[in-house]
C-alpha cells in the first residue's frame, strides 16, 4: 500500500474504533495519531533497509507482529501515565492497519496474502527488485503503480482504489472533517 492508502485505511479503522469505543468520531489529534502510526512501519524499514541496508528488505522490525504486542504495551503505558491513551490507542490502531494492509495489498494485485510481510525476523522477506537508494526505489514503485492504475484494469486493486477513497471521505465528512475543521475553527478565531 501508498502511504496516502495506508492513512485512509488507519483513518477508517480508527474511527470505527472510535464510533463503537466511545460513541463519538475522533477529534484532529486522533485522527493525526492515526494517520503517523499508519505510516511508522514505513518510516522506519525502509530507510532501514534502503538507504542504511541494516535489513534485505523493508519488511522488518516495525512490520513485525511479533515486535508489535511489546511496542504496543510499552506506549500504552507511556501513554497512559500522560492521560493520552486515546492517542496511544489511536496510534497503535493505525500502526496494526499497516500490517494488515500490507498483509492484503499484494491479494488486491492477484497475488497471494503477503503473510511473510509480517513475520520478521522468522520469515526474512527478499529483497526489492532493485539495489538502489530510497529515493530511486520509491520512484520505482510509484511509476508501478501509476501503469496500474493508467491502465484502468477492471479489477481489485481499482476496485480497492476507488472504494478506499469513496468510504473514507464518506467517514471523514461524517466525522466533521478532523483537522480540516480544527484548522478552520482556529483561523476564524484568529481573525476575531
Amino acid at each position: 500500500m501508498w502511504p496516502w492508502e495506508h492513512v485512509a485505511f488507519g483513518y477508517l479503522l480508527v474511527s470505527l474504533c472510535w464510533h463503537g469505543w466511545r460513541r463519538e468520531s475522533p477529534d484532529g489529534a486522533v485522527a493525526l495519531a492515526a494517520g503517523f502510526g499508519a505510516v511508522a512501519p514505513d518510516l522506519v524499514d525502509k530507510p532501514l533497509s534502503w538507504t542504511f541496508g541494516v535489513f534485505p528488505s523493508g519488511y522488518a522490525v516495525a512490520h513485525s507482529a511479533f515486535v508489535f504486542p511489546v511496542f504496543a504495551a510499552a506506549l500504552w503505558l507511556g501513554f497512559r501515565r500522560d492521560d493520552a491513551g486515546p492517542l496511544a490507542v489511536a496510534l497503535l490502531v493505525g500502526h496494526a492497519s499497516h500490517l494488515v494492509g500490507d498483509v492484503i495489498y499484494p491479494f488486491l494485485l492477484g497475488d497471494e496474502l503477503a503473510l511473510g510481510a509480517v513475520l520478521w525476523p522468522v520469515v526474512v522477506t527478499a529483497s526489492s527488485p532493485t539495489d538502489a537508494g530510497l529515493v530511486a526505489r520509491t520512484l520505482y514503485y510509484l511509476h508501478q503503480w501509476v501503469v496500474r492504475l493508467w491502465a484502468l484494469e477492471f479489477g481489485p486493486l481499482l476496485l480497492f482504489e476507488l472504494a478506499l477513497v469513496g468510504v473514507v471521505a464518506a467517514v471523514w465528512l461524517y466525522d466533521g472533517a478532523p483537522v480540516l475543521s480544527e484548522c478552520r475553527a482556529a483561523l476564524v478565531r484568529r481573525t476575531e
